[in-house]
């Protein structure tokens, strides 16, 4: 697909794109899959007739349909809910001391909320906009937060006022615009490998806790050899299931000890209870010192949405087929369901913060699928996982949960990086924001590989020639002096103290 990350990915913004005719309808102008040589073709032929429309409601059957590749991003998206939630609950609980049982009851509120959302605005009025997931880069920085008093609440509010913001303003798709081939496959590479690295060490780590480190090997090459034969089938959609299902029964079959102990059940709906003086957090509602103190967070975790939804996008780009662009994901679309569900979460007492959920829309575009079957069947999936409680047990079970994230997010991630850098003058870029973001974090990388590659130091000379002042070097350059002071603040910066004091930790 001859695009680039440069290229409006919606037609939403142009008029008229909303408007359908009779003749022209996705209802009309569907076709059974028995009418096409390939299943491949059916996929790519209901991607290209859908006419997604915002803030109207889009229905089930008469403007897209449900597949059976549907499925495979929603099971993939819900395994990584589950682990993403619960270790961002867990945490901020552990340094207040509380117990694995409200980290569970969390996870499991967090689960409804998010399957409302996800119906309301990916299934029903804005089927552009990506899941509204968890904010994974966010993680290492919650201890920080803990350590400088930060309030969940406070926290998660200014998140969500801050993300608003950019998506009213379209500053989303602005900075993508801003964003060359090079850069962003540089963090696309970075990113995969960096997760796949992580999630041999974790499966690795677990097999020597248990004294059967052999077991990490044979899931890795078992899996190795399943994604090989997949591809070579052209059947790598399935990955995600075929490998879950491969390394749990290795690992058990091997004698890998594993039982099911959450129990049936629904987590506590007061909001009143989660941020009680006594309950929930023991935290009571925040005061404006808690806002204060987590402000500059709060500006580096929505300055962390640009690159995280850019990358999701552009995955998209390359494994959609042409004249799909009405149904790829809108990132300022994507910015505002994630907002406004980031908004209702903090308030209800969820420990969730929100971003562009990536285990679910990588697993989609590999599937030729576009989003809102697979989120009302995501939901469906969430729901089911909160109230039945068992299927948390095997989602966050290692052998299962790190075979899924590297099949079904992380080598994707790496081959689309590839594929980005395999032609023109982009390699120079895509090292610099490897090396970069090596150095402190993908955001760091990001910006400061923009900066340096729009002024046209690196990568494509012809390319800066043709971008206007405040695209060459004012917009890049304010942006990288803001992440980067917020990240000196804060003491994110290798081997620099926090400028501010009550940052420390």
């Amino acid at each position: 697909m001859n695009t680039t990350p440069q290229d409006d990915i919606s037609s939403d913004a142009k008029p008229g794109a909303d408007t359908q005719t009779a003749t022209n309808s996705y209802k009309n102008l569907h076709k059974p899959s028995s009418e096409f040589n390939s299943r491949d073709e059916y996929l790519e032929h209901e991607l290209q007739i859908m006419q997604p429309k915002r803030w109207r409601p889009n229905l089930p059957f008469r403007d897209y349909r449900f597949e059976f590749e549907d499925a495979i991003p929603a099971m993939a998206a819900t395994i990584g809910k589950v682990v993403m939630v619960a270790a961002i609950a867990a945490t901020f609980a552990s340094p207040l001391g509380l117990s694995d049982a409200f980290v569970l009851e969390n996870v499991r509120y967090e689960l409804l909320i998010v399957a409302f959302f996800i119906i309301l605005f990916s299934g029903f009025i804005l089927p552009t906009a990506n899941l509204a997931g968890t904010h994974g880069p966010l993680i290492p920085l919650i201890p920080i937060v803990v350590a400088a008093g930060g309030h969940p609440m406070a926290f998660g509010l200014l998140i969500a006022a801050f993300g608003l913001i950019l998506a009213i303003s379209k500053g989303g798709t602005l900075l993508a615009k801003l964003t060359s081939k090079g850069v962003c496959g540089g963090l696309l590479l970075y990113l995969g490998f960096i997760g796949i690295t992580s999630q041999v060490k974790k499966l690795f780590a677990w097999a020597e806790a248990i004294d059967m480190t052999h077991i990490a090997f044979i899931v890795i090459f078992s899996t190795i050899i399943l994604y090989a034969m997949l591809e070579h089938f052209k059947k790598r959609w399935l990955a995600v299931p075929l490998s879950c299902i491969l390394g749990g029964a290795i690992a058990f079959a091997l004698g890998a000890p594993f039982e099911f102990h959450t129990a049936p059940g629904l987590p506590n709906m007061d909001p009143m209870y989660w941020w009680g003086e006594d309950t929930g957090w023991m935290l009571g509602l925040p005061t404006l010192e808690s806002f204060v103190v987590v402000l500059p967070f709060a500006v580096l975790a929505v300055a962390m949405w640009s690159p995280d939804f850019l990358g999701h996008q552009v995955f998209q780009k390359i494994s959609y087929p042409k004249r799909t662009e009405k149904v790829q994901m809108n990132i300022d679309d994507t910015m505002l369901s994630a907002s406004v569900r980031q908004t209702f979460g903090s308030l209800l007492g969820g420990a969730n913060f929100a971003s562009s959920w990536g285990t679910y829309i990588v697993p989609a575009a590999i599937a030729k699928r576009p989003i809102p079957a697979g989120a009302i069947l995501t939901a469906l999936f969430c729901i089911i996982a909160g109230v039945w409680g068992y299927p948390m047990d095997l989602a966050i079970w290692q052998p299962v949960l790190c075979v899924a994230l590297i099949v079904g997010v992380f080598i994707p991630l790496l081959e689309a990086g590839m594929e980005m850098t395999r032609v023109g003058k982009t390699t120079q870029s895509a090292a610099i924001v490897v090396f970069a973001s090596s150095l402190v974090n993908p955001a760091f990388g990001w910006s400061l590989t923009i900066l340096l590659d729009n002024l046209g130091f690196i990568g494509c000379k012809e390319r800066s020639k043709e971008l206007t002042r405040m695209s060459r070097w004012i917009i890049p350059l304010v942006m990288f002096v803001l992440l980067t002071s917020v990240m000196a603040m804060v003491g994110m910066l290798p081997g620099i103290p926090a400028l501010v004091s009550s940052f420390r930790h």
